[in-house]
């Protein structure tokens, strides 16, 4: 929550992580981070930068994740959390922390290759030995991918040739997800997402007259009075944009 635009190299896709966002006594408070480790530089792959590069002309902020609330902040930690539980509800997934998904990370990244000391820096560990003793277990797939390696590496078929392991052994299993699906909105509509149980956000990011993406926020309490918001908010949009088409085709 505290990455500002500033950290991210859009061209090399390194992105800093220098600062941290917590709330303290009922307010947000912007630190360094906890350890001299977690300050660190990591690199992004290149689908998620151009996935960055496109939601930044979304943003007027020197914050990646401004709050929609208060102004010249970072979103609250808190509020995305709660964000995150309405997606896996929807998704009809169990409940899981924002710490879950690092050990997910970091069991996944061990199991297709990555060396323990790269991912004890990119996690932002003092050592090695805290990235094992923590965050790693052995799945029962890694245990039976290792012993069919050994087992390839140590016997030999009848032609006396080692055996090898195919392509398809390596791949670890595909986990089956089946998305609850939601009730599709038409273009031109906006998008509506419930933050808690008492807000609802309601967003709507059309291109202006010169090909920029434009993009503002309502909030209500309920899902009904944020369509109604939303609407008004579209209509006055579309409004902006039609006049800004009327004045670019008078100039020409």
């Amino acid at each position: 929550m505290a990455l500002k635009w500033e950290d991210l190299n859009l061209d090399t896709g390194e992105l800093k992580v220098r600062r941290q966002v917590k709330r303290t006594k009922g307010r947000l408070v912007i630190t360094e981070p906890k350890t001299e480790e977690s300050v660190r530089t990591i690199i992004l792959p290149k689908s998620l930068v151009n996935i960055l590069k496109e939601y930044m002309e979304t943003i007027d902020s020197e914050w990646m994740f401004p709050s929609p609330r208060v102004e010249g902040m970072p979103r609250d930690p808190s509020a995305v959390y709660g964000m995150m539980q309405v997606i896996l509800e929807r998704a009809e997934c169990k409940k899981l922390r924002f710490h879950d998904l690092r050990h997910t990370f970091a069991t996944t990244s061990v199991a297709n290759g990555m060396d323990i000391k790269t991912l004890s820096t990119i996690l932002g560990h003092v050592s090695s030995k805290t990235t094992l003793d923590i965050y790693l277990h052995s799945t029962e797939e890694m245990k039976k991918e290792a012993a069919e390696k050994i087992n390839a590496r140590f016997n030999k078929d009848t032609n006396g040739n080692e055996e090898t392991i195919t392509k398809e052994q390596e791949k670890p299993p595909q986990a089956k997800f089946e998305p609850k699906k939601g009730k599709m909105r038409k273009p031109g509509t906006g998008c509506i997402s419930r933050i808690n149980d008492h807000l609802y956000e309601g967003r709507y990011s059309p291109k202006d007259a010169y090909g920029k993406r434009m993009a503002r926020n309502i909030y209500a309490p309920t899902r009904e009075e944020c369509e109604e918001k939303l609407a008004i908010l579209i209509k006055k949009m579309n409004a902006e944009i039609a006049e800004q088409k009327a004045k670019l085709r008078n100039a020409q």
